[in-house]
């Protein structure tokens, strides 16, 4: 069960944060409550395990990364741990994910890296190949982002 104060806390997180020196007090003065109250109900629904964590969402086109791909590898199941948390470590990545492959695809470890040009996200995937030691690898380039929103789960107004 959400406290009031939690309630306010995940419906406030979901949007955009403001961009500023001190962000929660803000974002507490729109729920009503004080800075601290709203940093002690964040770290509470953290301890709870209701949230893993927030952040922020690139416009990776807007920024200049006009070159994003998803990196399938196939990677053996005893070296999974050790290769997601080295590719999860290469800057230009910003997603690294585990799925279980399937007999007609038989990747099972997924990257998105982000690059300025083609050129330039064939080196980074090489050199990602490089360091894991990881050869079967399938690059598929995005060719048009369909979605950029994040999930609501409470939409009160405060």
């Amino acid at each position: 069960m959400l406290s009031d104060n939690e309630k306010k806390v995940v419906a406030l997180i979901q949007g955009d944060i403001p961009i500023e020196k001190n962000p929660y007090k803000i974002l507490a003065e729109k729920a009503g409550i004080s800075e601290d109250e709203f940093i002690k109900a964040l770290k509470s629904l953290n301890d709870k395990k209701i949230i893993r964590r927030f952040g922020a969402t690139l416009r990776h086109q807007k920024s200049g990364y006009s070159t994003n791909a998803m990196v399938a590898w196939n990677v053996p199941e005893d070296k999974i741990q050790e290769t997601g948390k080295l590719m999860a470590k290469f800057p230009f990545v910003s997603h690294c994910y585990r799925r279980d492959p399937k007999p007609e695809w038989p990747f099972n470890l997924y990257t998105m890296v982000h690059a300025k040009s083609k050129d330039d996200c064939i080196k980074k995937v090489s050199e990602m190949s490089e360091n894991s030691k990881m050869k079967n690898f399938d690059i598929l380039y995005s060719t048009k982002e369909l979605k950029k929103i994040s999930m609501e789960y409470f939409t009160e107004e405060f």
